[in-house]
């Protein structure tokens, strides 16, 4: 049985620097962008998204033919902690900061968790997801790096090889369960 998983984007915020667990909007203004993306994903289909205020405002604007859930928790972005929304340069320890890009599953960032947390926890969450409705479309609205986790999972990667991967805001990325692995069906489609 084939479950297929939507993960969109959230808009943009329009932030500079570092945005994991800062509960910033989203840029919804682009409304006919919306629409090409609402006429994209599925329907009917279930909608889930982060509880971060940017990713729920966007599953919000789906919403109207889809079945929504309540938000996930587990779905938000990599909590930065005390780097969180400061930009590379304002980051005083530059050997910690670097040494994080180097070896993000090892390396956490001050008050925060590392990229291997990250991906326990959304692995999690998208388990429990495809458990709950197996054969479904599920319409994820989550965060660039929650995305990614799921593509490194889906294809293999280490975390570098995730991080060359463009997820855009709004962008649509398409990975496939069965019974026998992941299939990968779009990546960053921007409808």
């Amino acid at each position: 049985m084939k479950t297929r998983l939507f993960w969109v984007r959230h808009g943009p915020t329009h932030a500079r620097g570092l945005v994991g667990w800062a509960d910033l909007p989203a840029d919804l203004s682009d409304t006919a962008r919306i629409a090409r993306l609402d006429a994209h994903l599925p329907r009917p289909a279930t909608l889930v998204s982060s509880d971060l205020t940017r990713a729920a405002a966007t599953a919000d604007t789906l919403a109207e033919h889809r079945t929504r859930l309540p938000h996930e928790p587990a779905l938000r972005e990599l909590h930065f902690g005390d780097w969180d929304l400061k930009s590379p340069d304002d980051i005083e320890d530059q050997v910690h900061y670097r040494a994080f890009w180097d070896n993000p599953d090892a390396v956490r960032p001050p008050s925060g968790e590392t990229w291997f947390e990250l991906g326990a926890r959304v692995n999690a969450a998208t388990d429990a997801l495809i458990a709950a409705h197996p054969g479904a479309d599920l319409v994820i609205v989550a965060h660039l790096g929650v995305i990614l986790t799921q593509l490194q999972r889906a294809l293999d990667l280490t975390a570098t090889e995730a991080f060359s991967h463009s997820i855009a805001p709004l962008s649509v990325t398409e990975l496939n369960h069965t019974p026998s692995g992941w299939h990968v069906a779009g990546i960053n489609h921007t409808p």
